[in-house]
């Protein structure tokens, strides 16, 4: 089977990351990276040296020429463009294009990259208008006709798969999450102007900073039926990468936090193994740096006040956790248009049979779509 083919835009912390998951596996391509600020010299000394995730160790990197990165033998085009639909994504062959700039996170923005030959374009960042998907949560809604969508963030990625499991066994009445999150390149070294954010200026390794997210509300986005049931806050604190979520709940149904932890655990061992994880061991914030689960639920450290009110904590690399899930809805996507083109292209299907359980299950969808919040009307 083909390679997916992946372009980047934005060689910032989590393009560079994207980068270093792709070139790790199988399945997909590196074919391209535009960044209208960093030279082919300096991106291949960013890449190869990270203060977080260490050095690259797996092959050479080196510059070819002003417009080529060579990552072993393998040459990955370079372009310096500002504008994206100016971008030449349809010269390198790339079917996906992964937005992480920051800056074109609306559907109309990252629609773009579509002009410059681009199939499909996936926002590493939360969006107010793209569809939004959480791996091991909704990605089974992803319709091969939506071009443009959302890996949400990469809080939302830790706190929906645990708020999926704990209300689809006991039910979620409501609940308030707090994010303990690392410093991000948004925030200050020393106190400076921050018009919108006052606190947000004050210098990022000196302080805790209180700070709005909307990672709790996008929830409901994933999970419609805890729509209007969450919402959080964000501690900013002077560690440079992992994250933890507080997550306090009230249940619909009584549970011990003894069942709490059967569920979670029977279900980091079952339908959300590589996404969700569990542990019962004396762990802290580094022990989980280069940590690819979008969410590790920490049993010693959560708390019940009764059985129906409890507080439950798990850590996430919101840099490694996060850029892999990004690839894992690519692979996702490329999936589900793989089944339909072979749906509609091959007669053999009618012979085999299969095509009448495809049609099947496209009926399955349509019906989710009637009660998705993601259905045409919406989008």
């Amino acid at each position: 089977m083909a390679k997916i083919k992946i372009g980047i835009n934005g060689f910032g912390r989590i393009g560079r990351l994207v980068a270093r998951v792709i070139l790790q596996r199988d399945d997909v391509e590196l074919v391209a990276v535009n960044d209208p600020f960093i030279t082919t010299d300096y991106m291949t000394y960013m890449f190869k040296y990270d203060s977080v995730h260490g050095q690259w160790k797996h092959f050479d990197v080196k510059v070819h020429d002003d417009k080529t990165l060579l990552f072993g033998e393998k040459a990955v085009k370079v372009f310096g463009v500002r504008n994206p639909e100016e971008i030449p994504w349809g010269e390198t062959g790339a079917d996906f294009v992964v937005e992480s700039t920051g800056v074109f996170t609306d559907k109309d923005k990252a629609a773009a990259h579509l002009k410059g030959g681009a199939k499909k374009v996936v926002i590493s960042a939360p969006s107010k208008d793209a569809p939004m998907f959480v791996v091991g949560v909704n990605e089974k809604e992803y319709k091969p006709e939506l071009d443009i969508v959302s890996n949400a963030s990469c809080t939302t990625n830790c706190l929906a798969p645990l708020a999926k499991v704990i209300h689809d066994r006991f039910g979620i009445v409501e609940g308030l999450m707090t994010t303990v999150h690392s410093i991000t390149a948004t925030q200050k070294t020393v106190d400076g102007p921050s018009a919108k954010d006052w606190r947000g200026g004050r210098a990022a390794s000196f302080n805790i900073i209180p700070s709005s997210t909307g990672a709790a509300k996008a929830v409901g986005k994933v999970l419609p039926a805890l729509n209007g049931k969450l919402t959080g806050m964000s501690f900013r604190v002077p560690t440079v990468d992992v994250s933890v979520v507080d997550l306090t709940v009230r249940l619909e149904k009584a549970a011990t936090y003894e069942d709490i932890k059967a569920a979670i655990k029977e279900e980091s061992e079952g339908k959300l193994k590589g996404i969700l994880g569990y542990t019962e061991d004396h762990v802290v914030s580094t022990d989980f740096v280069g940590d690819n689960r979008s969410s590790i639920f920490d049993a010693l450290a959560g708390i019940a006040l009764n059985e129906t009110f409890v507080k439950l904590v798990a850590w996430y690399d919101n840099e490694w956790g996060y850029s892999t899930r990004v690839v894992d809805l690519i692979c996702h996507m490329a999936s589900v248009s793989l089944v339909v083109m072979v749906t509609f292209s091959s007669p053999l299907q009618f012979v085999v049979g299969n095509l009448g359980l495809v049609v099947d299950n496209r009926m399955d969808l349509r019906e989710r779509e009637a009660k998705s919040e993601f259905g045409p009307e919406n989008l």
